[in-house]
This record gives structure tokens, C-alpha cells and sequence, in this order.
């Protein structure tokens, strides 16, 4: 499922248009992005929760030189879903 399958589907089960469901996963997007830049942790009960987590710095190697290389510290996006959203998929 791709970003359009997403605002097909919203639009159709919530009975609105398609402009109307891609203004509204637009919003939902950029709230969920803006919090997570802000070092908070997202979570929609039942579905999952995103977080953000540091990974540091490491060495690593080039998989077509096996030169070893340098890594860089930076913040990653973690998801895990939530106890509905596991049920659903087993």
C-alpha cells in the first residue's frame, strides 16, 4: 500500500473525498513528524507508538572494498506496534 491506496481507503471508509482524506493524512504526518523532532514520543493506542532513539557513532566496513569507515552518530525512528495492531496481522 502506497501513500494514494492510503487516501483512497480513508476516503472511501470515511465517506469523504480524496482532497479532504489527503489534507487530513497531510496533518496527521507532519504533527506526528514535528512531535518526534521534538524528542516526544507519538503513540495511538492500540495501533503502536513511534519514538526517536540515538544510535551512536561506530565503525563499520564498505561491503565492495572492506575498508573499514566511520559511521556518524544520528537519531532514529523506532515503531512498535501496538497489542490491536499485533492481533490483527496473527
Amino acid at each position: 500500500m502506497n501513500k494514494t491506496d492510503l487516501i483512497n481507503g480513508m476516503a472511501e471508509n470515511a465517506g469523504i473525498t480524496k482532497a479532504a482524506a489527503k489534507k487530513a493524512l497531510d496533518s496527521l504526518l507532519i504533527d506526528i513528524e514535528g512531535s518526534l523532532q521534538k524528542g516526544n514520543r507519538v503513540s495511538l493506542v492500540g495501533f503502536g507508538s513511534w519514538s526517536v532513539s540515538r544510535r551512536s557513532a561506530r565503525e563499520g566496513r564498505n561491503p565492495q572494498t572492506g575498508k573499514t569507515i566511520q559511521i556518524k552518530a544520528k537519531n532514529v525512528v523506532k515503531f512498535k506496534a501496538g497489542s490491536d495492531l499485533s492481533n490483527a496481522v496473527n
